[in-house]
């Protein structure tokens, strides 16, 4: 069992895959291998994490490496794997999720199958998120994507389109092209959340801090990869140990 106390801070770990362009993260949630197929349009390389590799193989996909303390991983999925490609990573006290981005390096990961199911293990990804705020990440849900909202993002919506915020921490930002602005306004876990805001036309958001998930209805991923992606995109800091 993991335990969590508070967003996992981030050691200075030496990377397992360096890539210059976007890494598909697979895990073992609900995804199928549309999801993975959609998701490695955009970027082709593929990471597991854990259980996950079941399903990349399951889609002709060998995964360059699998991270993770393999508790979830069959001896079938196992005697599949290269040898070469398995990282297993005892310690309890990080999911294979944190596992993983802490062992990436990439402009931006795609999570497939880190949404759906059981609702502890989605939230903990959600939980992830804001411990690797460092590190950009989209993860794939039904009919969504959900991300870590970066210090600055510019999005091509059209009016009507969904966009929510939901606050993981107390945090305040600026908009445009929202229906409903934030300017001024204080989103907290306890108080003021953002659901179901409404974009009139392309939208601009910044935060103060990180800390909010930004969810919007999954045509935006390719639009939010390429953003995140480009080298003039701001990252948060990587937190302090």
């Amino acid at each position: 069992m993991t335990t969590f106390k508070k967003p996992a801070k981030t050691a200075l770990i030496d990377p397992i895959v360096h890539s210059f362009a976007p890494i598909t993260l697979v895990g073992g949630g609900a995804a199928d291998q549309a999801d993975l197929k959609e998701a490695q349009a955009l970027a082709p390389r593929c990471v597991a994490a854990d259980g996950g590799a079941a399903l990349a193989l399951a889609a002709g996909v060998i995964p360059e490496a699998v991270i993770g303390d393999f508790d979830s991983l069959s001896d079938q999925t196992l005697a599949a794997l290269p040898a070469a490609h398995l990282h297993r990573i005892d310690e309890q006290d990080t999911t294979d999720f944190e596992k993983s981005l802490a062992r990436i390096a990439a402009p931006v990961i795609i999570g497939v199958g880190f949404c759906g199911g059981r609702v502890d293990h989605q939230l903990a990804a959600f939980h992830a998120l804001l411990g690797f705020a460092h590190q950009p990440c989209v993860l794939v849900a039904e009919t969504e994507i959900i991300l870590l909202a970066p210090p600055q993002l510019s999005l091509p919506a059209r009016a009507g389109d969904v966009v929510s915020l939901v606050p993981l921490c107390d945090v305040q930002g600026h908009s445009q092209g929202l229906r409903w602005p934030i300017e001024g306004l204080e989103f907290s876990p306890q108080g003021r959340i953002g659901t179901s805001n409404a974009a009139t036309g392309p939208v601009t958001l910044s935060m103060d801090h990180a800390g909010m998930l930004l969810i919007l209805p999954r045509t935006f991923i390719s639009a939010v990869v390429r953003a995140l992606v480009d080298p003039a995109c701001a990252r948060w800091p990587v937190r302090e140990k």
